[in-house]
């Protein structure tokens, strides 16, 4: 395959990342990267919001207004903050890049979580409000339980795809071994997830009544 093919970044990551990373390093930072990221911060909070069940309160119009409005921004923030992040860990771990570089890698990496967003959507123009809201198990008929079974295991391969497209990528640009870069992914989660647990006390202990409880 000749190397002077056209690179195009949306398709080709997805079983070339290490082409389009490396077609990328020199890029800075643009409005396709804040769009994935914005994509993949409204993926994660209607996947996260689907876990609530009927009883928490919200509608069905309240979760989507609440994911359309802070998914995006929730989804440039912590890629941001992940940015810096990985960028520590990696030059710890012995590699070295830019920003932009690791910022490339969670932005266009994270680009099967992005498209488990077109397929959400298409759940919900089929199911209705059960793709949205948590519902009991004896008011879902057959098919809408298949589909929404369907659609779960969609999105984990998705997310399962991101996270080899990302450690690829990390690998590609922090100049680290597959391994190396496999443990500066988890990792550089663990940290995210003790800083978020750490922020939700101290919000609860600050502010109290802030951080809903968590739903049985």
């Amino acid at each position: 395959m000749s190397t002077t093919e056209e690179i195009r970044p949306l398709r080709d990551v997805w079983l070339r990342p290490r082409r389009v990373f490396r077609e990328l390093a020199t890029k800075p930072i643009g409005a396709m990267d804040y769009l994935l990221a914005a994509a993949q911060g409204t993926a994660t909070a209607v996947t996260l919001y689907r876990t609530q069940p009927a009883t928490s309160g919200l509608t069905a119009g309240e979760i989507l207004a609440s994911a359309c409005i802070f998914g995006p921004l929730g989804g440039v923030f912590t890629m941001y903050l992940f940015a810096a992040i990985y960028r520590r860990l990696g030059t710890r771990a012995g590699g070295k890049s830019a920003r932009n570089q690791v910022f490339h890698v969670l932005a266009y990496g994270g680009i099967p979580v992005a498209a488990s967003l077109v397929l959400w959507i298409f759940t919900a123009l089929l199911v209705g409000e059960a793709a949205i809201i948590e519902k009991p198990a004896a008011e879902v008929d057959g098919f809408v339980g298949f589909v929404l079974h369907a659609q779960l295991a969609a999105y984990l391969f998705l997310l399962f795809w991101s996270i080899v497209l990302q450690v690829m990528g990390f690998s590609e640009t922090l100049g680290l071994t597959t391994r190396k870069a496999f443990a500066v992914w988890v990792l550089g989660q663990v940290l995210w997830l003790l800083a978020v647990f750490f922020v939700s006390v101290l919000i609860a202990l600050l502010f109290p009544g802030v951080v809903p409880p968590t739903p049985h």
